[in-house]
């Protein structure tokens, strides 16, 4: 069975573990000093572009490659992500909100493709993300590293269709 049977689960669990990528802030090797009155989202401001597999419960893999862009608001504590992934066998377009205060985050997501939404939360320790994405029909679980002009995700969904999945992102311009 392929990735191609199940595109609707793909898109719900995708769609969280993808926005959750946001919830990212600029490398912990950054101090305050070189941030100054930066927000934690203004170093994401840009085009990302990247890959990485999909792997499904049954043990299936599938590729995936992806470009995001990154828009800093309200003086970079909130961020807008327009996110557009796709697979030999799918594609899906995201859209999501993330605001962050103290190190608390929070925000929401919606896959237009096949309108499904849900909530997203989480702290910022400094070295990575530790968040929850929450839909009607799944939870997941996330790790997401940003060191400079590189982001590492990790999703897990332990029972779900798709129960891992892994992405390296490069930011290719600001």
């Amino acid at each position: 069975m392929s990735l191609r049977s199940k595109p609707p689960v793909l898109a719900i669990l995708m769609g969280g573990a993808f926005a959750t990528m946001v919830l990212t802030s600029p490398s912990p090797a950054l101090s305050e000093a070189t941030l100054g009155a930066s927000g934690p989202f203004d170093a994401l401001a840009g085009l990302w572009s990247g890959n990485g597999v999909v792997q499904t419960s049954d043990g299936l893999h599938e590729r995936v490659r992806c470009k995001a862009t990154y828009v800093a608001e309200n003086a970079g504590r909130i961020v807008r992500l327009e996110l557009r992934c796709a697979s030999d066998a799918y594609k899906f377009e995201l859209s999501s909100n993330i605001m962050q205060t103290g190190d608390s985050l929070s925000g929401n997501w919606f896959e237009s493709t096949h309108r499904v939404g849900g909530s997203i939360s989480g702290r910022n320790t400094g070295h990575e993300i530790d968040a929850r994405a929450e839909g009607d029909t799944f939870t997941a679980l996330l790790t997401v590293k940003t060191m400079g002009r590189r982001q590492s995700f990790l999703m897990e969904s332990p029972g779900a269709k798709v129960s891992q999945v892994s992405i390296n992102l490069s930011q290719t311009s600001k």
